[in-house]
């Protein structure tokens, strides 16, 4: 008995350590093989930063990067007004005429392929172009129409997760001292609701800036993302430029992590 508690006591910790460096050991040699010298990314020859002030003059992924946090922050406000409030009719609203498809629609994009969306929104957005002369081909306007519609629905869910843990005593008590509905939303409601605002509009922000398939669908000539020049690099070959690129952004997000993180210790805390 002791040998097998043994054994059972290394298996567990050998499988997390194995886990942990198949997620995390190619993130690790992306980091370290951004400070190649060498050309070859899979070769090291040296300690250099050479590939940063390469990317920093590339003027294509620089652009690319801009309109994607362009992207990226419209989409996830938007995305952000609409599946709160979806969230907020989902949860409060338990009995209305028609809920199930409304439920439907809302949800429709987390389990859709992603390759299915795309499409769709280029058939609308075509089809729109013919009925009422808008949108004039494929851009910005539309990718982010693109983004809102599918990271809506990833809001809808944190958000209705969150109300339906969240207490109606305190609206009810709102409301009996004189509050109108709306000022209850505004006053009480959202502020209950704020880790929820914030851990939605930073998962739409990333899905948003990460998207590849349905952009290239609705994207047109000037509104090339980073993710599509990052494919499009990559398919050419592979360049410690683009090392260094995954290694900006891996510490964008890990700074915004962490940051996020501490916000919400510190009001639990509270």
């Amino acid at each position: 008995m002791m040998k097998r508690f043994m054994r059972g006591a290394w298996f567990l910790p050998t499988a997390l350590i194995l886990g942990l460096a198949f997620l995390y050991g190619p993130i690790l040699s992306v980091i370290i093989y951004s400070f190649n010298e060498s050309q070859l990314v899979t070769v090291w020859s040296g300690f250099s930063t050479k590939w940063y002030a390469a990317l920093l003059d590339d003027g294509q992924v620089l652009h690319a990067a801009g309109l994607s946090l362009e992207v990226a922050l419209a989409s996830a406000t938007g995305a952000l007004v609409v599946g709160t409030l979806a969230g907020y009719v989902l949860a409060r609203f338990k009995q209305f005429h028609g809920r199930t498809l409304f439920s439907g629609m809302v949800l429709a994009p987390l389990v859709m392929p992603e390759i299915i969306m795309g499409i769709s929104m280029l058939l609308l957005f075509v089809g729109m172009q013919d009925a009422v002369g808008w949108p004039v081909g494929r851009g910005i306007e539309t990718i982010i129409i693109a983004h809102i519609t599918f990271t809506t629905a990833f809001v809808a869910v944190i958000i209705q997760s969150r109300l339906a843990d969240t207490d109606l005593s305190v609206e009810e008590a709102a409301m009996d001292l004189g509050a109108r509905p709306i000022q209850v939303f505004f006053l009480v409601t959202l502020p209950l609701m704020a880790p929820a605002l914030i851990a939605g509009w930073l998962l739409a922000f990333s899905i948003s800036l990460d998207d590849l398939v349905t952009t290239s669908f609705v994207s047109g000539p000037g509104s090339t993302t980073l993710p599509l020049v990052i494919f499009s690099k990559v398919r050419l070959g592979l360049n410690p430029e683009i090392n260094a690129l995954a290694t900006v952004v891996i510490a964008l997000v890990s700074i915004v992590t962490f940051l996020a993180a501490i916000y919400q210790s510190r009001r639990s805390v509270q």
